[in-house]
């Protein structure tokens, strides 16, 4: 099984996974792997390693943009088989551990069973390991403020909403934004492809999301690499705009 590794800038690559991407950055022989898809996701995620020249022993870290089971699904197994340690927003910490759960349920997802797509996503969601108890046992805050000391020198940006600590990633020295689930270019369930907020039903608080595209705004950067869809070329501020927009006008 071969994974979707798009190189896109200077050691940085977008991975489509199976209805969700992470992102590799590398430098020399030590990667930075931000997200890790879905539990199911775990052979293209070992190939996709493989395909950049790197392994599991070569990811100097993990960093989650967010604890849902599509971003979460491998980060324990490689903190516990291969000890390394999974970064993420101190307010997500704890929702990586488990001591609770911000998802959409199944109740919610029947209620939008009549838009276009759901059903499918949901039943390949189920498939990929969605719904399955997959807690980091050890999930540690972002050791220090400013660009972290990795591969990419990752910048964390915070942007809650869709989840309490959802945090997104900008790259200075490539112009490139790792937006996870905070700003999208497209889904399973959208409607339409291009700078969009996911449905409402995945978020924990839509209007905490629409305000934290602001944090977009104020970034110079041209590439963003979203948790979902496919990579946005273009200003990132202006997607981030054009999100807002199609946002207030119940687009998304």
């Amino acid at each position: 099984m071969r994974a979707a590794v798009q190189h896109v800038a200077d050691g940085t690559y977008l991975v489509h996974g199976s209805n969700t991407n992470w992102v590799i950055l590398t430098d020399g022989d030590a990667i930075t792997l931000i997200d890790t898809g879905y539990p199911g996701d775990r052979a293209l995620l070992l190939d996709s390693l493989a395909q950049v020249g790197g392994s599991p022993e070569s990811v100097a870290a993990v960093l989650v943009t967010h604890a849902h089971n599509d971003h979460l699904g491998s980060a324990e197994h490689l903190r516990a088989a291969h000890g390394t340690p999974v970064y993420l927003h101190e307010a997500e910490v704890p929702h990586a551990r488990r001591d609770f759960l911000h998802q959409v349920t199944v109740g919610q997802v029947m209620a939008n069973s009549w838009r276009p797509g759901v059903l499918p996503w949901a039943v390949h969601a189920l498939r990929s390991g969605g719904t399955r108890h997959v807690p980091v046992t050890a999930p540690e805050p972002f050791p220090a403020p400013g660009p972290l000391d990795l591969p990419g020198h990752p910048v964390p940006v915070p942007t809650p909403g869709h989840t309490l600590g959802h945090c997104a990633f900008h790259l200075p020295g490539t112009g490139v934004v790792v937006s996870g689930d905070a700003l999208v270019s497209g889904h399973a369930t959208a409607r339409t492809t291009g700078p969009q907020l996911l449905p409402d039903m995945f978020h924990h608080e839509r209007a905490r999301a629409v305000a934290s595209l602001a944090a977009f705004e104020d970034l110079d950067a041209g590439i963003l690499l979203p948790g979902h869809g496919p990579v946005h070329h273009g200003s990132v501020p202006d997607a981030a705009r054009r999100a807002r927009e199609r946002a207030a006008q119940g687009l998304s």
